[in-house]
């Protein structure tokens, strides 16, 4: 089966980590618009330039941008064995703009994977998390120290806390979360392809639960 997967959630469910399994489970791309909009800041482009400001401070980046730039991932070959979008849709509007993007393709959605998860794990989790400076890699104080404390197993660049990791910032993303992606919920139950998972659970008993829905 050809599976074309959105996965749902506040920031620090797991979804990056679970993406990334499922993507090698099953051979098919884990998209990610939180790498994809690192990359554009990092390149200095016109889209990473505009989308640095709402990041810093812990807001959405406007559809527009973010639908541009999925839009064309998407049409990339390797999505054509299927893909897993982790970070969009994050908006009614985003998810509108998804379905017309593949009705044109004929490949439509088939699971929508809600990761339920607390505030007091999201917290424990996002604080403790580390970035590569220079590669993006992702590692975490406690869940997945690097080898050498503060520096990337990968590239030896030093890691850092993004600002966006940050309690405070963690606190308004989760409002923002909240207030505008919460509504997705509704929008994909009316369809019938969300399941809702435990995103408080532990990496190997949520894939267990997860392997229950493909």
């Amino acid at each position: 089966m050809t599976w074309r997967i959105v996965l749902l959630g506040p920031p620090g469910a797991g979804k990056g980590t679970h993406a990334k399994i499922l993507s090698e489970r099953y051979g098919i791309p884990h998209i990610s618009t939180g790498d994809l909009l690192r990359s554009q800041i990092q390149s200095g482009t016109a889209l990473g330039k505009r989308a640095k400001t709402f990041i810093d401070n812990g807001r959405l980046v406007p559809d527009d941008l973010v639908v541009e730039m999925v839009k064309d991932r998407l049409g990339e070959p390797d999505v054509r064995a299927g893909y897993i979008l982790d970070g969009f849709p994050r908006t009614v509007e985003q998810a509108k703009a998804l379905d017309e993007m593949l009705k044109e393709n004929k490949a439509p959605l088939n699971l929508v994977l809600e990761f339920d998860t607390s505030e007091a794990v999201i917290i424990n989790r996002l604080s403790g998390r580390r970035t590569c400076a220079r590669c993006n890699a992702n590692y975490h104080v406690r869940n997945i120290p690097p080898k050498r404390e503060g520096i990337c197993d990968q590239c030896g660049s030093p890691l850092v806390q993004r600002k966006d990791d940050q309690p405070e910032t963690i606190r308004k993303r989760l409002e923002v979360y909240e207030r505008q992606t919460a509504p997705l919920i509704e929008f994909y139950k009316q369809r019938q392809l969300l399941r809702a998972v435990n995103g408080d659970l532990e990496v190997k008993p949520l894939q267990e639960e997860l392997a229950q829905h493909f």
